[in-house]
């Protein structure tokens, strides 16, 4: 197996004692051995840091925010700590699958990528499949990111040595896309056309639910992530309503 240096994995958690121990296993039982995983807790009530603690590997760091600050906070500090080149992405519910890691650099080093997704699948609270897989376009630009999210951040991987460090505001919602906002000015995003990850559905998401919230929930991420003027702001917050349409319809492949 190649050596392409350390990859560091983000993982902000709140109150995911019930599913972090699989999300640690899927990391353990990557076939691609050098990494780091970063544990943000963002002053989780439940006992996720008990069942981290389990884990007697220094690969993994634990480390728990002084205050409740959100998953924007928890993901830069992860970021300020990471030390490896490589810059990927899952958070405490979600899973990978074993040659996730292994396959992403082979398909970024083969060919100089710096920015990268693949494809997943869905499963239920409980861990069962949905028979729900999303792809993505090919190559996604600035335009195509800002009009809508098409990476998973289960999915992202890119070369810090190239993007840098990112760090974003303190976004309630669509964290994760301010990021990607920010690295995608600094390289296109490449799809891995391998379905390499499990993203867990869970009812209690923040994500809101009554479309016209999870419409204007994209407000902030222009207006205060962005720094752009309400007039704009409003403008991308529509786009994006036409593409994740577009995604829904093309990208999103729900078993009958």
């Amino acid at each position: 197996m190649n050596n392409y240096g350390i990859v560091s994995i983000i993982t902000p958690t709140y109150n995911c004692g019930r599913f972090i121990a699989e999300t640690i296993k899927s990391v353990l039982a990557q076939t691609y051995s050098n990494w780091e995983m970063i544990i943000v807790d963002d002053c989780s009530t439940d006992n996720t840091a008990e069942i981290v603690s389990k884990y007697n590997d220094p690969r993994i760091t634990y480390h728990c925010l002084e205050h409740n600050s959100g998953a924007a906070i928890a993901r830069n500090t992860a970021l300020k700590m990471a030390k490896g080149r490589w810059i990927a992405f899952l958070d405490s519910d979600d899973l990978w699958l074993p040659d996730k890691l292994e396959r992403q650099l082979c398909f970024m080093t083969d060919n100089n990528y710096a920015f990268t997704y693949h494809e997943y699948s869905e499963i239920s609270e409980l861990g069962d499949k949905l028979g729900v897989s999303v792809g993505g376009l090919s190559k996604v630009g600035r335009f195509a990111m800002f009009s809508c999210c098409w990476p998973g951040c289960l999915t992202v991987m890119y070369d810090r040595d190239k993007i840098g460090l990112v760090q974003i505001k303190n976004v309630k919602k669509n964290n994760d896309t301010a990021l990607w906002l920010k690295v995608v000015r600094k390289s296109p995003c490449y799809l891995l056309k391998e379905n390499l990850a499990l993203y867990r559905r869970r009812s209690n998401s923040i994500t809101p639910k009554p479309i016209w919230k999870r419409i204007w929930a994209h407000y902030p991420l222009f207006h205060v992530a962005e720094r752009m003027h309400p007039i704009n702001a409003t403008f991308w917050t529509i786009m994006n309503v036409f593409g994740n349409t577009y995604k829904k319809f093309f990208y999103i492949n729900k078993q009958k």
